[in-house]
């Protein structure tokens, strides 16, 4: 299964490799291809550099070490084209999960609520969690 994280999702499993978040990306990691555009990389330098500067090393480290499919979010789409959604500085995250032919998109962005699309499925870390266990209790 292709899974497309959102930037929230590498800034939390970085900061908080124990969190319920992380443990989602570990099993992503671990059971799927995992997808993340250059938008969702760019955000989280710009994210690091201002408000974790002497963590910045942790974001670079965490990209060399991780095996993941690079998608190059394209410069400028047509808005008219996509799903709307509630914030429109999401549509880069929205556009690349779509056009990536991801099976998820993984993210703790409540504009993404409601957004109606049948592929990518929309996950949150709890949604996303609750179903691996449901999954691993199964067998």
């Amino acid at each position: 299964m292709r899974v497309f994280v959102d930037t929230n999702i590498l800034i939390s499993s970085i900061l908080f490799p124990e969190g319920k978040t992380a443990a989602v990306f570990n099993h992503i990691i671990e059971h799927h291809e995992l997808i993340i555009a250059s938008f969702c990389i760019a955000e989280a330098t710009m994210v690091f550099s201002r408000k974790f500067p002497d963590k910045s090393p942790l974001l670079e480290q965490f990209f060399l070490d991780l095996n993941f499919e690079l998608f190059h979010t394209p410069e400028s789409v047509s808005l008219t084209e996509y799903p709307q959604i509630r914030d429109p500085c999401d549509y880069p995250v929205l556009v690349s999960a779509i056009l990536s032919d991801s099976d998820i998109l993984l993210t703790g962005d409540k504009d993404f609520d409601g957004v109606e699309i049948t592929k990518p499925l929309i996950f949150n870390p709890s949604q996303y969690f609750e179903l691996i266990t449901k999954n691993e209790q199964g067998k």
